[in-house]
């Protein structure tokens, strides 16, 4: 496997030239004077250096040695304590928490960059301080001050760890099922019962306390998940001090056995009255979590990113130095036995997929980041009401569809390696079996694709998608002819998802069917565009780029395969959502 070498070049270009983010910031008040260019550079730089030191040389052995269970405790891999201890002291874990409880208060648009830096070096290790931030936001949101307190800055810290406590054995996307409960103490407390699975993070050695938000209903609560509050369980209670207390009874069950990402815990937790903490109001508690669902799907999509990138840096490195066969046009090495396999065509195919999705995924993944930024400390109001609506359009096709072609990509960086790809010593096997999970955590990407379709497009009747539509066409109305070749394709694109909007709008009056039968060719319909749109906006920066000209030429030349080889995709799509939903329902069950 190839060292992985964070690209930081890349994420300046997405940062400072196609979005100007120093510009945006300013316009930021609460951004202004926590963040500028220099300090968001100098952090990724910090970040580039830890997490390809300290944490990518560890992801095979970790992947080979995996989590180890025995009555109640887990440990991690070797070299997992020493490395989450380098990575906490960094203030990484908070890297986008809030200063006034000793975050790093950087903009999401820095953290996400940071997030992929950490989920490429190792995703197993990546998703422990990811639970934890994840965990701060919800808490920081919605808690009280005294629970702010008492428990951000030690997580912020990196001395606690977080975990979100949602699944139950019989209740997976529908919480609203859950039977977990909480008793009301008269000291305040809460008294937490009941079995969560699948809980990343659960139990592991690598913090003195774990912070558990826990879904559960009270004694008097209504049915359905109008009914669900919000609880924080610390695995040790916390004296008014700040020292640990008793242990409190939560605890891991089992860890599960599964074909990823072993070297993160996956816990069943058992929660037998454990002492718990309300977070915001009573009742409320899906909102509450989904305060940090829009961050923490984002953050998938960047898991799925960020293993395609690691997949890609081998994937070339392999391709470079490989000599298998001579070129089509004749030998290219002459001075040895065959040629290396990056002449011959579909090897380039590969490549080039890879590297156009990657590139599309970091800029978009980037816009969505910048658009959480500008809801949560934009002081104008239809400001942050339009970065809210795109966020919500965004985040389910942020998540699924990056985590779709992350899969697509490790397997082209797999297919690169010939038979050596389905080797462990490579390390390509292990980023397939990794990213798989991402399109199943944090709402499987079907479910996703019913999100965009259902409550985004159709119950807005369509509002939320105009909203980014017309911002395409501002965009290529306002560029000038020298982007012509790429505008052009954009607006054909646009102008194709756009009627297939229509049709599903009017198709879904008269058959209920239809939204299910057409989300998951819609999501990626949708997110061939939306790439198209930020590489058109990426080749007007590469086109203004000054020096650097093998750069901005490689930007122009990824630019124009994309829009030659998998924009056209969308033909397809189109044409499979309009075939509509009668043909799913040609067999009965019996029948299948």
């Amino acid at each position: 496997m190839a060292d992985y070498k964070a690209p930081l070049r890349d994420m300046r270009f997405v940062l400072n030239e196609v979005f100007k983010v120093a510009d945006l910031w300013t316009q930021l008040p609460g951004l202004a004077e926590l963040v500028d260019a220099d300090t968001a550079m100098a952090v990724l730089e910090e970040a580039g250096k830890v997490t390809s030191k300290s944490i990518a040389p560890l992801s095979r052995a970790a992947d080979e040695e995996g989590c180890h269970w025995q009555d109640g405790a887990v440990r991690t891999p070797a070299g997992f304590i020493e490395a989450y201890q380098t990575y906490a002291e960094g203030g990484w874990v908070g890297v986008g928490g809030d200063p006034l409880f000793g975050g790093m208060g950087m903009p999401k648009a820095v953290s996400a960059q940071v997030e992929e830096m950490v989920n490429a070096a190792s995703l197993s290790f990546g998703l422990y301080p990811m639970l934890t931030a994840g965990a701060c936001l919800s808490i920081n949101a919605h808690a009280s001050e005294a629970l702010k307190e008492k428990y951000l800055p030690n997580m912020y810290a990196g001395v606690w760890a977080g975990s979100m406590c949602l699944t139950e054995p019989h209740a997976g996307t529908d919480l609203g099922i859950i039977r977990t409960r909480a008793e009301p103490q008269a000291d305040g407390s809460y008294k937490v019962s009941g079995t969560k699975i699948f809980i990343t993070g659960g139990e592991h050695d690598l913090t003195e306390n774990i912070i558990h938000l826990v879904l559960a209903k009270l004694p008097d609560a209504p049915p359905g998940p109008k009914g669900i509050s919000l609880f924080l369980v610390p695995k040790f209670l916390v004296n008014d001090d700040g020292s640990l207390g008793a242990r409190n009874p939560a605890h891991c069950g089992s860890i599960e056995h599964k074909m990823g990402i072993q070297a993160s815990a996956t816990c069943v937790m058992n929660f037998d009255e454990a002492v718990g903490y309300i977070v915001g109001e009573p009742n409320k508690g899906l909102a509450a979590m989904f305060t940090m669902m829009n961050y923490e799907r984002l953050g998938v999509g960047i898991q799925g990113l960020a293993s395609a990138e690691r997949s890609y840096q081998n994937a070339v490195e392999y391709a470079r130095d490989r000599l298998q066969s001579r070129a089509p046009t004749g030998a290219q090495a002459k001075d040895k036995v065959a040629d290396p396999i990056i002449v011959h065509p579909d090897v380039r195919r590969m490549l080039l997929t890879m590297k156009a999705l990657i590139e599309g995924g970091r800029a978009f993944s980037t816009y969505v980041a910048l658009q959480l930024d500008s809801a949560k400390f934009s002081e104008d109001a239809a400001a942050r009401q339009r970065s809210e609506e795109l966020v919500a359009l965004l985040t389910p096709v942020a998540k699924a569809f990056l985590t779709d072609l992350g899969l697509e990509c490790t397997v082209h960086g797999q297919q690169v390696f010939g038979g050596h790809g389905y080797i462990r010593e490579w390390g390509q096997e292990q980023l397939v079996r990794d990213v798989r999970i991402t399109q199943i955590y944090e709402g499987t990407n079907g479910i996703q694709a019913l999100d965009l379709m259902g409550r985004k497009v159709v119950a807005s009747g369509g509002a939320y998608y105009r909203l980014f539509a017309e911002e395409i066409r501002q965009f290529i109305a306002s560029a000038g002819a020298g982007l012509g070749e790429f505008t052009r394709p954009l607006g054909l694109a646009l102008d194709q998802l756009d009627g297939l909007t229509e049709w599903v709008l009017k198709q879904a009056r008269n058959n209920p069917n239809e939204i299910g039968a057409a989300s998951v060719e819609y999501l990626h319909a949708f997110g061939y565009v939306a790439y198209g749109y930020m590489w058109a906006r990426m080749a007007q920066a590469a086109q203004a780029g000054e020096g650097d000209e093998a750069f901005y030429g490689a930007k122009l030349g990824t630019a124009r395969f994309y829009f030659a080889r998998l924009l056209p995709r969308l033909d397809s799509l189109v044409a499979s959502v309009k075939a509509g939903s009668e043909s799913l329902y040609l067999l009965d069950a019996e029948q299948f």
